[in-house]
Parts: structure tokens; C-alpha cells; sequence
């Protein structure tokens, strides 16, 4: 199929839609801030969330405002850029249209797919339920809740019933990824520190973290030397971490590992990702996540006015690696879309096949501990969490938001206190439990 024609006539602007407003569609929006097209960002929140410091809101250690923006005041100075607050049901591409949950459509020139992956429980969805992940702000502050809300409960309990106590004290973690590991280290923080200087009946010899995850070590993607780097450094803070560890069955009851069963109320889920609906939508080859095949400049075999990128595509890039679903690359996936289009709009020279830099690994593991790969430079330790710290102070979206994070982390690192420490949605509990 050849490309898309432009629209023609004296006051014709390419309509440009981007489908979620994370990383990858937001820098194809900057990327065409000064193209001359109409460009509408469509998203179902309306704030940008920086994804990688989630954790750090489940684990009361920011407060959401802290890592989010309105997606109105990053694009405000982008005159021909609209921000549509909707829920996108479909895509009629023989038509040019994005289908919307009102009943509404919207016509475009060029679509844009960048609406990420949500948890994925390998077919047992009904783990959902007592089992959340973090992807949204949402999903953050009901894991927060979930776990200071299970320290309050253990706090109650009379000597007599240690057995529920036990219950409300130890904590899963599913996936031994860098979500999991940051997960872990942060619970364990958070609890031992909150029981030293906030409870009276608990402590934190009362406490039981627990990683669990299915390979043979941790942070599969790294180097292993820095897997074994960070498996120390979680036993350093008390956490127990079980690897070759098959997760059978997840329920009220808690989470079963091959045969064991393990008693808790907080089981948190960072084992697998399923990307969107794009591809059914499109009705597309996908892999076994869903994600849509693309063409080497992130385009849609068949579909050239379609381009889906970040979590949601799946490619092999011109050095023949598969590019790995991160925020940079989804960044640099949405640089890479802005530049394919701006060559459309004017007819120039197309750019070469999309090519991901990878400038590092970076994983925390709670209070001045880390691990980093940058090429064939490894290290682990307090050098390794400065240098994550900056990386993600860096790339966070807003300045307030930098001096913020930035003030936090260096308050929490000298005194150990956490300022976001609140529960919240106690009324949807009540009802849910009524």
C-alpha cells in the first residue's frame, strides 16, 4: 500500500493523532511542534505519568503530583496540538478513523499508537484481584494502600492471634525483574523504618519481605554479576528472595510457590506485561504479548499512515537487537515517528531504519543502593544509586517536578521519613468489604 496522500487545498493541515500520552506519544507530539500539522493527543487520564518512579508512590516514598503532569500543561505552547480526554475503542484504518468509547470519531492523515501494556497474569487474569501491579497512579496508591493498611491491622492484633498477625506482615513480590527488585527494596525499607519509629506492638523483627521469581537470578536482562550484586543487596535489607520460584496459584489466602503456600494479604505483581488492544484493533500480526509487528521505521505492514511504538510494537532494530520495552526507547521511538512524518509533510529524503541507543541499565535497590550497566561499564553500590538518581530526576517531565523529586529523595535519605505516608480510598474499601 503507498503512503498516505496529504491533504490538499489552500488551508490543508495533516491531521496527525497520537493514542496515549506517555513517553513515546508525547515525543512524537514535540517532535511536531513546528510542523504546520494538527496534532490531537488522545489519552483516558489526563496527566502524564514518569512510570519508572511509580514504586516509589506505591511505596509512600513521593506523592503522585510528584511524578505526574497534565498533559495540557506540557503541550500548552504547541498552538496546533488538542488534547482529547477519551477512551479509544477501535480503529477503522480503511476509513482513517479512531473509533471512541461516546459513540464519537476522530479522522486522521497519520495515526500514532503509543498506548503502552498493561500487568499480564500468563492467562490467569483472575490473579488481578489479589494481585495488583503498578502501571497507572491508580494502581500506585492502591498497592500503598494495601500495604500500610496491612501494618495498621497488624498493629491491632492481640498477642494471642500472631498467626493473623504474620498474615498482615509479610509481603510478596511476584518477579524478579527491575520492578521487582525496586518493589522489594522499597517495601522493605518502608516497613522496617515505619516500624522503628511510627508503631509500638510491631517491629521489624515481626517483618517478611519476600521476591519470588521463576529463573534462576535476578534482573534476567543484566549482566549476572549485577544480578548477584543485586540479590546481596536485598538480603542486606532483610528480604527473602526465592528464585526458581514457580508461582502456582495467587488468592485471598495469599500466593502458593509450587507446592508451599504462603499466608499474606499483599501480594504485588511485576512478573508480566500484555500489551494493548492495538493489534485487534488493527487487525495485525502480533507477538505472544500482543505487541504489533512493526516495519523498520515503526510503521504498520499494510498500513503506512499507521505507525505504534513503545510497549506496544515489537521490532528487531537495524542492528538486529529487539528493542526493549523502556522509557528511552519508547522516546526515542517517538523522536523517530515525528522525524518520518516531518519528511512526508515535505517530501525530503525518508530517514534510515529506526536504530535504538541503548545508553544504560539502571535498577534501585532501596536507600543508596543500586545497580548500572552503561556498555561494558558495570557497578553497583552508592555510585550506582547517585547516577540512577540524576537519570531519573533528569528525565522527569517539568521542572517543579526535578526540584521536588530531587528535595524529597535528599529529606528521605537523611531523616527516613516518608511525607506521603497517607492512606487514601478507605471509603472504596469500606464498600468493597460491605
Amino acid at each position: 500500500m503507498p503512503p498516505a496522500p496529504l491533504p490538499t487545498g489552500r488551508n490543508a493541515k495533516p491531521r496527525v493523532v497520537i493514542i496515549g500520552a506517555g513517553f513515546g506519544g508525547l515525543a512524537v507530539a514535540r517532535g511536531l511542534a513546528h510542523s504546520g500539522a494538527t496534532v490531537t493527543i488522545v489519552d483516558r487520564q489526563n496527566h502524564h505519568v514518569f512510570q519508572p518512579l511509580l514504586y516509589q508512590v506505591a511505596t509512600a516514598g513521593l506523592s503522585p503530583a510528584d511524578i505526574a503532569a497534565p498533559i495540557r500543561s506540557i503541550v500548552k505552547r504547541q498552538k496546533e496540538t488538542r488534547v482529547l480526554l477519551a477512551e479509544v475503542t477501535g480503529v477503522n484504518a480503511d476509513q482513517q478513523r479512531v473509533l471512541l468509547s461516546d459513540g464519537t470519531t476522530l479522522d486522521y492523515d497519520f495515526l500514532v499508537i503509543a498506548t503502552g501494556a498493561r500487568h499480564g497474569y500468563f492467562g490467569r487474569d483472575e490473579w488481578a484481584e489479589h494481585a495488583p501491579g503498578i502501571k497507572t497512579l491508580d494502581d500506585a496508591t492502591r498497592v500503598r494502600r494495601n500495604i500500610l493498611l496491612a501494618m495498621e491491622r497488624a498493629e491491632t492484633i492481640r498477642q494471642e492471634s500472631l498467626p493473623d498477625r504474620d498474615e498482615y506482615l509479610t509481603f510478596v513480590v511476584v518477579g524478579g525483574g527491575p520492578t521487582g527488585v525496586e518493589m522489594a527494596g522499597a517495601i522493605a525499607e518502608l516497613t522496617r523504618h515505619a516500624t522503628d519509629m511510627d508503631f509500638r506492638f510491631i517491629t521489624r523483627r515481626c517483618l517478611r519481605v519476600m521476591l519470588v521469581e521463576a529463573g534462576d537470578r535476578l534482573l534476567p536482562t543484566f549482566p549476572a554479576k549485577l544480578g548477584d550484586a543485586a540479590r546481596k543487596a536485598l538480603n542486606g535489607l532483610g528480604v527473602i528472595v526465592r528464585l526458581n520460584g514457580r508461582v502456582t496459584d495467587i488468592g485471598d489466602y495469599g500466593v502458593t510457590i509450587g507446592d508451599e503456600k504462603i499466608t499474606t494479604s499483599t501480594v504485588i505483581w511485576a512478573a508480566g506485561v500484555q500489551a494493548s488492544d492495538a493489534a485487534k484493533w488493527l487487525d495485525v500480526d502480533a507477538d505472544r504479548s500482543g505487541r504489533v509487528k512493526v516495519k523498520p521505521d515503526l510503521s504498520v505492514p499494510g498500513h503506512p499512515d499507521i505507525f505504534v511504538i513503545g510497549d506496544t510494537a515489537t521490532l528487531v532494530d537495524a542492528s538486529g537487537r529487539p528493542v526493549p520495552g523502556v522509557a528511552p526507547a519508547a522516546k526515542q521511538e517517538g523522536t523517530h515517528v515525528a522525524r518520518c512524518l516531518l519528511a512526508r509533510f515535505t517530501g525530503s529524503r525518508t530517514p534510515p531504519p529506526f536504530r535504538y541507543r541503548n545508553w544504560g541499565n539502571l535498577a534501585t535497590i532501596g536507600r543508596k543502593r543500586a545497580v548500572a550497566e552503561i556498555g561494558s561499564f558495570q557497578i553497583s553500590g552508592l555510585p550506582a544509586w547517585l547516577l540512577w538518581s540524576t537519570a531519573h530526576i533528569y528525565f522527569l517531565v517539568g521542572f517543579r517536578n526535578r526540584i521536588v523529586v530531587g528535595a524529597n529523595w535528599l529529606w528521605n535519605y537523611i531523616t527516613f521519613e516518608r511525607g506521603a505516608r497517607l492512606i487514601t480510598g478507605m471509603t472504596h474499601v469500606a464498600r468493597h468489604n460491605a
